[in-house]
């Protein structure tokens, strides 16, 4: 099997070629979607020279199928569903509430976790690289898109390593602009593009979000 990155920070630095564009631009915030989007999203930031922050948003599984998404929720109460999988499936508003409901204390906790007091960086009359591992159905990168607009970014970018092409023509729509390394005809799942695809752990994400920081405040 021929893997296209070694890891999520090779694909990264693969991606950050591609938006050189944006480098050393004041107007510029890189966003990642955690927890697979953040090493990637670091070598962006850090290659662009521009800081990063985290945009808290979570899957929404289908009961039973949770790797299976029929939407996604983001911060500010925003939820995208896949109306042709819930209706396929015959998905009741009671499980959709439910799972939605454990999916916002997830994002609460992971708030407090990866903050730490931090508030979150204001994007109002910004340009922003919205950052994942990689693109399936993007109902979870369309819920953080849905939620960013509402905070009036100047322009809002999709950066991702990998997307199939039906869900990269989709997002030429949704976002401002999409970036991608490769757009296969067929996905069959992000992983299989990737050496290793080991989950990231939040201490991973903390330390790279600390990292970022200190960066930009070395180059002030």
């Amino acid at each position: 099997m021929n893997h296209h990155f070694k890891n999520r920070v090779h694909a990264g630095r693969q991606l950050a070629t591609r938006l050189m564009g944006y480098a050393k631009r004041d107007d510029v915030v890189v966003l990642a979607l955690p927890r697979g989007g953040v090493p990637v999203a670091f070598e962006i930031a850090v290659a662009l020279e521009v800081p990063l922050d985290v945009f808290l948003v979570r899957k929404l599984g289908v009961p039973g199928r949770e790797e299976l998404a029929m939407g996604a929720i983001a911060a500010g109460g925003i939820r995208v569903l896949q109306e042709d999988v819930v209706d396929y499936l015959g998905i009741s508003d009671v499980a959709i509430e439910r799972i939605a409901a454990r999916e916002q204390r997830e994002i609460d906790r992971q708030a407090e976790v990866y903050r730490e007091d931090r508030p979150a960086r204001s994007i109002r009359g910004k340009t922003v690289i919205v950052v994942d591992d990689g693109l399936a159905t993007g109902s979870t990168m369309h819920a953080a898109i849905d939620a960013i607009r509402k905070q009036h970014p100047a322009q809002v970018v999709v950066a991702v390593p990998v997307a199939p092409l039906a869900t990269y023509r989709d997002f030429q729509s949704l976002a401002d602009e999409i970036v991608s390394v490769i757009v296969p005809q067929e996905l069959d799942g992000v992983g299989r593009w990737y050496e290793d695809f080991s989950q990231i752990s939040d201490d991973e994400v903390r330390f790279l979000l600390k990292e970022a920081e200190s960066l930009s405040r070395f180059r002030i």
